[in-house]
């Protein structure tokens, strides 16, 4: 249990600046005009390729059975589906719930709900992603 505890903090502490990574693109792109679907690949995309690097050295075991080029694919398409699933969160919490909620509107700016919607994902994403690579990349 000690054991998972540390590889939860670690994975947290990688997490936390791939969100850092993650929301600071999302954050510059919106801020200089590109649309919100966008700025999230973008951010996510980025922030993935840290999230690799910094991942598979200090916080997961890498397994022996596979090369590190089938690691990365399965990473990425790990990733890919974790994208999905933030553009998904995305796109519900900003094009769904808020046009949905008029207190929404009138309670936050556009910039307010983007940044809320953007954290949202960001949590939802990150569980996944513990569990799928603690599942599909660590050494049993």
């Amino acid at each position: 249990m000690k054991k998972l505890i540390n590889q939860i903090m670690k994975f947290s502490v990688v997490g936390v600046i791939a969100f850092f990574i993650d929301f600071g693109t999302y954050t510059f792109c919106n801020f200089m005009g590109v649309p919100y679907l966008i700025s999230g690949f973008l951010g996510f995309t980025i922030s993935v390729i840290f999230n690799y690097i910094l991942s598979m050295h200090w916080v997961f075991k890498r397994r022996d059975d596979i090369s590190r080029a089938r690691e990365f694919i399965t990473f990425v398409l790990l990733s890919a589906v974790g994208l999905v699933i933030n553009e998904v969160m995305l796109y519900l919490v900003i094009s769904v719930v808020t046009p949905s909620w008029p207190w929404l509107q009138n309670t936050f700016s556009v910039h307010m709900i983007e940044t809320i919607a953007k954290v949202i994902a960001t949590a939802v994403v990150m569980v996944y992603n513990f569990i799928s690579r603690k599942i599909f990349l660590e050494q049993h």
